[in-house]
């Protein structure tokens, strides 16, 4: 029974060739369709919306970053990116473009299955939320996001120390207690981020601090708890200072 959609954007015959024949192999994964250019990848994306999709780094008319960037706001389906390519120069560009993983022309089957093998068990998440997430949600432990290719993350409040709004990107940023910062998918409004989220208080248009971090409010900047005692840019704003002091004094 087939329960994942695949496809591929690739216009090396013997690449796309050789991925097509073992991603054939695979019993849960159906091949929809494949594409040899960026033009037919982005028709192909928007018509199957498959679930992991791999894309050629270059490609005749674009770069498969280009591709992505272009459609990313038309996504509204959780879809995992594998760039497939015989260049490992794009490894570090592709990781910063949140691809789900990074496969090399020529590859190894073992390689190929270590990359379903993964996506099979973070895509569980994706296939039932109601089952899996749903109560942790509701409770403000852990929420779910979705970063600028649709990938679907979960979270855990104690991980996160507040959200930075990005004016040049237009979209929120995860500040982590022990990771790099990430990116959201633009359109993602700070009422989403605390919909259901009570331990979460926006501060200023830019800034929604994990209030469990705040220590004090001083001279109308959030001192934090460590790890965030070295930040100095949450500033309060006059607009939501009043909701701030009454859920801090609580």
């Amino acid at each position: 029974m087939f329960l994942y959609k695949v496809a591929i954007i690739d216009d090396d015959e013997l690449s796309l060739q050789n991925l097509s024949a073992e991603l054939g192999k695979q019993p849960d994964l159906l091949l929809e369709e494949v594409a040899r250019d960026a033009r037919q990848g982005k028709r192909l994306i928007m018509q199957v919306q498959p679930d992991l999709l791999f894309l050629d780094v270059e490609l005749p008319d674009m770069t498969g970053m280009e591709l992505l960037q272009d459609i990313r706001d038309d996504i509204t389906w959780p879809i995992k990116v594998v760039f497939y390519t015989a260049y490992d120069k794009y490894m570090l560009q592709a990781i910063r473009q949140s691809a789900f993983d990074y496969l090399l022309k020529p590859f190894e089957s073992c390689e190929l299955e270590s990359i379903l093998n993964r996506f099979r068990k973070q895509h569980k998440i994706v296939v039932q939320p109601e089952l899996q997430n749903i109560a942790r949600i509701q409770a403000g432990k852990s929420f779910l996001v979705y970063t600028p290719t649709n990938d679907m993350r979960v979270l855990h409040s104690s991980e996160v120390g507040f959200f930075r709004y990005c004016s040049d990107r237009k979209a929120w940023e995860v500040i982590f207690t022990h990771e790099a910062p990430l990116p959201l998918r633009r359109g993602m409004t700070a009422e989403q981020i605390t919909a259901n989220l009570p331990n979460f208080i926006q501060i200023h248009q830019s800034y929604i601090i994990n209030i469990d971090y705040l220590m004090m409010i001083k001279d109308s900047y959030c001192v934090m708890y460590p790890p965030f005692e070295k930040v100095t840019e949450l500033l309060v704003s006059k607009k939501y200072k009043k909701q701030l002091l009454d859920r801090f004094c609580l």
